[in-house]
């Protein structure tokens, strides 16, 4: 696979930090939804970030499978239970979402290899 996903992971933090610059509101508003979404509740976050990720696969992108393995490790996920949403993942979306499953895969191989915990 030529993704390497903790590379683009830092790729596109400084495309939406660009973005960011150009579309302020939308993206100071964006960050809120995405701060307000992902706090501690009765879900963990954890268990958020595994829904997102599981949501990821089933849409089928690339960026946000980066995010959210990356996210969800750093929230206290573990190999198994990001292996197990993208299980979920698969059941909901078929076919194309065992292709981006693998991607999800690679993505967690390879953010474990570099340490995100």
């Amino acid at each position: 696979m030529n993704k390497q996903y903790p590379a683009y992971y830092n790729q596109l933090n400084k495309l939406m930090n660009t973005l960011g610059k150009e579309i302020p509101g939308t993206m100071s508003g964006f960050s809120q939804l995405h701060k307000q979404s992902m706090t501690e509740g009765a879900l963990s976050a954890k268990n958020k970030e595994l829904i997102a990720l599981a949501i990821a696969i089933t849409v089928r992108c690339d960026g946000c499978i980066a995010y959210h393995v990356h996210d969800a490790l750093l929230a206290g996920a573990t190999r198994p239970e990001i292996v197990e949403a993208i299980g979920v993942a698969i059941l909901m979306g078929g076919g194309p979402s065992t292709i981006y499953g693998a991607e999800a895969l690679e993505a967690l191989e390879q953010f474990e290899a570099v340490g995100v915990h």
